[in-house]
């Protein structure tokens, strides 16, 4: 009698199961391809120790959606990502769809041979049946893979299984033995179900039937514990069968959602426990139709959990899925008993915060509730608002261990994956805390900027009128790579009674979370009675779409990234958008400059931060430098500081230079373009056609000249004998800045809390009436403000409505 499925799983551990392989500590597998995408997720540590590995291959992998033919290219890429797990160690085996597919290409091409054109008219295709299509496709499929893994140098084998075999006590004890002994050569074991004689059938309950001689009560009781009603209870079946450390099942979609993955609400679970989430999660429609291909996908992978295997269901379609899995990233949707346990203690304590909470939020609840606890906070007194931002810092410099902790493993996942100039701004460490801490402990110690009175009026004798400053409303900034960006901005918010809706790069989404997740912690802190919805953290393109469409709600956008960031907000929204797309700065070395000053003023402004939008991108020197060598010193200079130096055109000629991309590039690392010109004047001219508006800088001992280039650069920021680096909201001694405008509308250079402020008018009467102006004396006469003295200057006469 074939003993139960419950009982005759049992795990081994890894040292028994791999006893006849290659001899091999689990820490070398840092020494691999898979090390390429940085250190595991902090939740994937166990993942990335996985020495046998199952990977199901679905339908939606292995066929094109739009005809059901093969996808050879997404099939290929495959190949070798299965190919360097083999290389680095690791045992893989195969679960694959597909025959039936490929079956069905094969009979429809026969029943054409076959048929007449007027026989294919008057009856048209016979439809194809499942059994006789995988029949037909099995040796076909295998073929392609036989093909592909020997393109590698690597060998692959078949195994056709059914649902009786399992019932099947030496059944299994053979099959174990066969897949030791292809693994043991560095074969690939590819599994199918054979469906062309299969007696299983899906019945409603999910369980499965079994027919023929086989057929007991014993042996259905078997099957009832099995998930096996597709190749995703088949992959399950295996890896406890097999002993395997992980299962992968890759998929057309990134994982489990609440909702369903086509609309723009549903959020990706990285770690599924059945307590948080069983209830909340619409499982929706996969590649196989509504509820079909995400629920077995879950019943399978959690199955696999529950006996020992971890499971992450992937999207098999994005690049290096199946690597990224194995490297512990946080990729897909995870299935650890373990990690569920925790998350269910957290639930069951009350500390564990329904992901969904939130997530139910529309993009119009967000920034509707930004508004209103707007309003809540402008209420406040200036010194509740100052407490928000002192107990924010003292909270930032309190957490600095495990900002950095989050940020550790925001950096090691993007690693191989940004430029190293992104690297530069994707990583924090004591001293960026402690300057983000210091300079909001400055925005609050700044005077009070909400209700200043710019200019009073007395309009008619006793009729007084105020201009006075006011918050803009409900900001959005979407910010890349910088998550020390996200406490700078949330503080200008702050103290500028400002909502705030952030989106913030994916590769810093840890680092990001962990900051807001503070700085709510100091709005509900200091001022309980201000709705933590003041600042926001949205996670998706998909969202920040949405919002872009609320000119109605949102009242300023703000884009701090590159061009193509810029260009896009720019492009998809009639809201207002504050900031720059390009950072083109020029620094003008005149000829009657200090070249020492020059050498030291020029290398600053690039080698000082070379990605920053205030690094200088060309520098422009007058040609009596060139003409008596003076212009060998700048250039030394800047090798020295390890600066490449390409020529513009008439550089590149002159002095035998490598020629600049362009006349108007932003190179963002160390380089940069060296020009010569005739005069100031043309300098200037370069400058307004090739620049982007933003910092500019003059290097000269003539006063005079600077104070001409001061007057005359139309840029944000305009320079004298100083390094363009200086251009920032720090520097200028505004606590921080939310961006860098280079707009003429509005705020101007570096945006901090004046930058966020608008203005009302506020007008006290007594009584007072316009009645058609008839004999009214407007005064229009200036009343003195914080100080200032009274204007004598009075405009007396009767107004005239235009």
């Amino acid at each position: 009698m074939p003993e139960p499925f419950s009982s005759r799983v049992t795990r081994q551990p890894s040292s028994t199961r791999l006893a006849s392989a290659p001899s091999q500590e689990l820490d070398e597998f840092d020494e691999n391809p898979v090390e390429a995408f940085g250190k595991p997720h902090p939740t994937r540590e166990g993942v990335r120790r996985s020495r046998r590995i199952v990977v199901k291959v679905g339908a939606a992998m292995v066929t094109r959606g739009r005809d059901s033919r093969l996808a050879l290219g997404r099939l290929g890429a495959l190949i070798e990502q299965l190919e360097t797990l083999v290389r680095s160690g690791r045992q893989v085996i195969v679960v694959t769809s597909g025959a039936v597919a490929v079956g069905r290409q094969k009979l429809r091409q026969q029943q054409v041979l076959n048929s007449t054109p007027m026989q294919m008219q008057i009856r048209g295709q016979h439809a194809v049946s499942s059994r006789g299509a995988a029949a037909a496709g099995q040796s076909g499929l295998m073929a392609l893979y036989d093909s592909m893994f020997g393109m590698m140098d690597l060998q692959a084998a078949q195994v056709l299984v059914t649902s009786n075999d399992f019932a099947d006590a030496s059944f299994r004890q053979n099959l174990k033995a066969t897949t030791e002994d292809l693994l043991n050569l560095n074969v690939v074991p590819i599994f199918n179900e054979n469906d062309a004689i299969s007696a299983r059938l899906q019945t409603a309950q999910g369980f499965i039937r079994l027919s023929g001689p086989m057929r007991s009560s014993t042996s259905e009781a078997a099957a009832r514990n099995s998930p096996f009603t597709d190749n995703d209870g088949l992959a399950a079946l295996l890896a406890t069968e097999l002993g395997a450390d992980l299962l992968c099942l890759l998929t057309d979609v990134n994982g489990v959602y609440f909702g369903d993955p086509k609309t723009t609400d549903s959020r990706l679970i990285h770690t599924y426990c059945p307590e948080a989430h069983d209830k909340a999660i619409n499982l929706g429609q996969g590649h196989d139709g509504p509820l079909k291909g995400m629920t077995s996908k879950v019943k399978a992978a959690w199955m696999a959990a529950q006996q020992g295997c971890r499971a992450v269901i992937a999207n098999g379609k994005t690049s290096d899925a199946l690597l990224q899995v194995v490297a512990g990233q946080l990729e897909g949707t995870l299935f650890d008993v373990q990690a569920a346990s925790r998350k269910a203690h957290q639930l069951r304590q009350g500390t564990y915060q329904h992901p969904t909470a939130d997530h139910k939020l529309t993009a119009r609840d967000i920034a509707t509730s930004a508004r209103g606890a707007s309003r809540a906070l402008q209420s406040l007194p200036s010194s509740e608002r100052e407490a928000i931002l002192e107990r924010l810092a003292d909270n930032l410099e309190a957490a600095e261990s495990e900002i950095l902790a989050e940020n550790r493993a925001d950096v090691s996942a993007a690693a191989l994956k940004i430029n190293d100039n992104l690297m530069k701004r994707l990583t924090m460490d004591s001293l960026k805390i402690k300057q983000l801490a210091d300079g909001i402990r400055s925005i609050a110690r700044q005077r009070e900027p909400i209700r200043k009175v710019l200019s009073k009026t007395e309009v008619l004798d006793g009729l007084v009128l105020e201009k006075l400053t006011c918050p803009i409303g409900v900001l959005l900034v979407i910010f890349e790579s910088r998550p020390d960006a996200l406490p700078q901005i949330a503080a200008l918010a702050i103290r500028s009674g400002n909502g705030l809706v952030l989106k913030g790069g994916k590769e810093a989404s840890r680092s990001n979370a962990i900051l807001h997740k503070i700085v709510v912690e100091a709005l509900e802190a200091a001022a309980p009675s201000v709705s933590s919805k003041l600042i926001n953290l949205v996670t998706t393109r998909a969202r920040i779409d949405e919002l872009l469409k609320l000119d109605d709600v949102i009242d300023l956008v703000i884009p701090r990234g590159g061009n193509a960031l810029v260009s896009h907000v720019q492009q998809s929204t009639k809201i207002p958008v504050l900031g720059h797309a390009e950072g083109i700065c020029h620094l003008y070395v005149d000829t009657l400059a200090d070249l020492d000053m020059a050498c030291q003023v020029a290398v600053d402004s690039k080698a000082d931060n070379p990605a920053a939008c205030n690094a200088v991108e060309k520098i422009l020197v007058h040609t009596d430098l060139a003409k008596d060598g003076r212009l060998y010193q700048l250039q030394q200079a800047l090798r020295d500081a390890g600066i490449t130096v390409l020529g513009g055109k008439r550089a590149a000629e002159a002095l035998s230079l490598s020629p600049a991309p362009s006349d108007r590039h932003e190179y963002g690392s160390a380089s940069l373009t060296l020009e010569l010109v005739d005069s100031m004047d043309e300098a200037i001219d370069h400058i307004h056609e090739y620049g982007s508006n933003h910092t500019e800088c003059i290097v000269t001992e003539d006063t005079k000249a600077a104070e001409e280039f001061l007057s005359r650069v139309d840029s944000a920021c305009v320079h004298h004998n100083a390094s363009t680096r200086f251009g920032d909201g720090y520097r200028y001694g505004l606590g921080a800045e939310v961006g860098v405008s280079t707009s003429r509308i509005h705020a101007r250079g570096p945006v901090g809390v004046e930058g966020l402020l608008t203005t009302k008018w506020v007008m006290r009467g007594d009584g007072h009436v316009v009645d058609k102006d008839k004999s009214t004396n407007y005064t229009f006469r200036s009343l003195p403000v914080e100080g200032d003295e009274p204007s004598t200057k009075k405009m007396n006469g009767v107004h005239k409505e235009q």
